[in-house]
């Protein structure tokens, strides 16, 4: 990497607070791979990534974020180190990774330099655009380019994003469109008896299912399906709320004050032809759920701090997708649903009732739910080649 004058201007800017040492966990034997990710939402092709890796490589992968992170089987979390030199050259002796893999297009110049140093392998996935890290404000002269020579593969989404990339300083020889990742393993497990058993007993009734669903939006739900019942009266919600300790409290509620035929999983209660609303048991069979019902309203879109679940669940099963105006972290993936025409936006309550009898129509249901199947299952082949050139790098290979 040449050392620009950006690059000793950045390094010689004012500390906002003063360092703390760094502690860590012992690095484990064998290979690491380092994966850095900008965001919760920029890490979905990465984790699927890691775990393609871990299976098929016997790897351990090091995933460095911002955000906190859940804790997966192979994987160790860590907050990236400050982009500083000392900092940088700290974390990388200690964890001594044998690729670097970065997404999105965020820079770190400190700690990219030092992995050029070393002779670290730089790969860029998911590029979009290249940036210096958003809060660092100055002139650093040259700083983007020097720090983009370092990468030896850079792998974008679509062409206008290569053209950024090559603007940047890439090499022209690294830079390459691939597409998007596919992203982790969203299309959740259940077990085909019980899904058998529940098909066969709700036959032809149309279903709909409202998950991870949050106290303030329960009401506008129950509205909506009260407004559909008047097309199809035979119709069942399906609600899993955002917290399962309030699935008794609301079943007694909707049924002891409003008067709706209710049916509790967790009672071992079944959805009977005459249950108007069943209540389901936590998280741990939100496959199952996904798969009978054809709609899926995701909770906390509407009136809630934003989007629960992600959308790419109910996407990879068939189920076509109804959500408010407040995606939370999930903003691009709704984004990516809608330019294909795979969800359905919903501005307000009332309009979660109108979308929702709209969409019983069995046709316009199943026209959402393919391109959303589509878009979910998007990205797979993407992923085959980004490993392909992780395995060249691990090889020896060039």
């Amino acid at each position: 990497m040449v050392h620009s004058l950006g690059l000793t201007l950045y390094n010689l800017r004012p500390r906002r607070v003063p360092s703390k040492g760094a502690v860590w966990a012992d690095r484990p034997e064998g290979r690491v791979i380092w994966m850095h990710a900008p965001s919760v939402e920029t890490s979905r092709g990465l984790f699927e990534l890691a775990g393609r890796l871990i299976d098929e490589e016997q790897v351990t992968v090091l995933f460095s974020c911002a955000d906190p992170l859940p804790e997966r089987r192979g994987i160790i979390c860590v907050r990236p180190p400050e982009d500083r030199a000392l900092e940088a050259r700290a974390f990388l002796e200690h964890w001594r990774p044998e690729i670097a893999l970065f997404s999105d297009g965020e820079l770190r110049p400190a700690v990219l330099h030092a992995a050029s140093e070393i002779g670290l392998h730089q790969i860029m996935v998911d590029g979009r655009t290249p940036y210096v890290l958003k809060d660092r404000n100055g002139w650093y002269p040259g700083l983007m380019r020097s720090t983009l020579q370092g990468f030896t593969r850079v792998l974008t989404m679509d062409e206008a994003a290569a053209r950024a990339f090559r603007k940047g300083g890439a090499p022209l020889s690294a830079v390459s469109v691939v597409g998007r990742m596919e992203e982790d393993s969203t299309a959740l497990p259940c077990l085909e008896a019980e899904r058998a058993a529940l098909a066969k007993l709700l036959a032809t009734r149309p279903v709909w299912l409202a998950v991870g669903l949050p106290e303030a939006e329960e009401a506008a739900v129950i509205a909506a399906h009260r407004a559909a019942q008047s097309l199809a009266h035979r119709l069942l919600l399906i609600i899993a709320p955002e917290d399962p300790a309030r699935a008794q409290g609301l079943a007694k509620r909707l049924a002891d004050e409003e008067g709706w035929i209710v049916a509790e999983r967790a009672e071992d209660q079944e959805p009977d032809a005459d249950v108007e609303v069943f209540i389901a048991d936590g998280v741990a069979e939100l496959g199952l759920w996904y798969r009978l019902a054809p709609i899926t309203f995701m909770g906390g879109s509407l009136a809630g701090q934003g989007c629960i679940r992600n959308p790419m669940e109910p996407a990879a099963l068939g189920s076509a997708i109804l959500y408010g105006p407040r995606p939370g972290v999930y903003g691009s993936t709704f984004g990516r649903l809608g330019a294909a025409r795979a969800a359905r936006a919903v501005g307000s309550a009332s309009d979660l009732g109108e979308a929702l009898s709209d969409l019983l129509s069995p046709d316009r249901a199943a026209r959402l739910a393919q391109a959303a199947w589509s878009v979910a299952s998007d990205g797979a082949e993407v992923t085959e080649q980004v490993l392909t050139v992780v395995r060249r790098v691990l090889a020896g290979e060039k």
